[in-house]
């Protein structure tokens, strides 16, 4: 995955989100125990991590800093805090050597963080719409990318929803909901 892949999945969740972002965000996002607030933030901040790792390429650990975004930082605001922090994953993602490698539970390429961005775009996108009472699904083209870059072992099928199931936000057919996953990032 590119860093057009990120801004795809940050526009959709400023799509979906933006016009919603005058109700009350306190409330929880889905089944998380974080608000909607609180997980939009998080998706911020995980697009900035991973832009760091890029540009610093660690090959041990993750880099030792975070992003606090202010307690008075509206949900409007915030949505423009994750576009700024994807705007640096895209442009860190796009100007790396694809043979560069750091670390994420091992070493992981550029597409790889891409892959992460995308899915905790989309999945938190889910997460916080399920909160705010908003009718949404993935994107099939960008859930097919994430399934492909981060688990390998998905089963075949609508990947929306395998992409739900797999992360344990859906049960999935006959397939119960899971109760734990981990993507895999980190290649060889």
């Amino acid at each position: 995955m590119t860093g057009a892949d990120v801004r795809a999945a940050v526009d959709e969740m400023v799509r979906v989100l933006g016009p919603a972002t005058d109700r009350d965000w306190s409330v929880r996002a889905g089944d998380l125990e974080w608000s909607c607030w609180a997980t939009a933030a998080h998706v911020a901040h995980d697009l900035l991590a991973y832009a760091g790792q890029v540009s610093a390429t660690p090959t041990d650990r993750y880099l030792p800093f975070d992003l606090r975004v202010r307690e008075d930082a509206s949900p409007a605001d915030v949505l423009t805090v994750v576009t700024a922090s994807a705007g640096l994953l895209c442009a860190a993602v796009d100007t790396a050597d694809p043979r560069l490698r750091a670390w994420h539970w091992g070493p992981c390429d550029p597409g790889g963080f891409a892959a992460m961005g995308v899915a905790e775009t989309v999945l938190h996108t889910y997460d916080i719409t399920r909160g705010l009472g908003l009718p949404w699904r993935p994107p099939a083209r960008l859930s097919s990318g994430v399934l492909r870059r981060l688990f390998p072992d998905a089963p075949a099928g609508n990947a929306p929803e395998v992409l739900l199931w797999m992360t344990g936000r859906a049960a999935l057919d006959d397939r119960p909901r899971r109760t734990s996953w981990a993507w895999r990032a980190a290649i060889d």
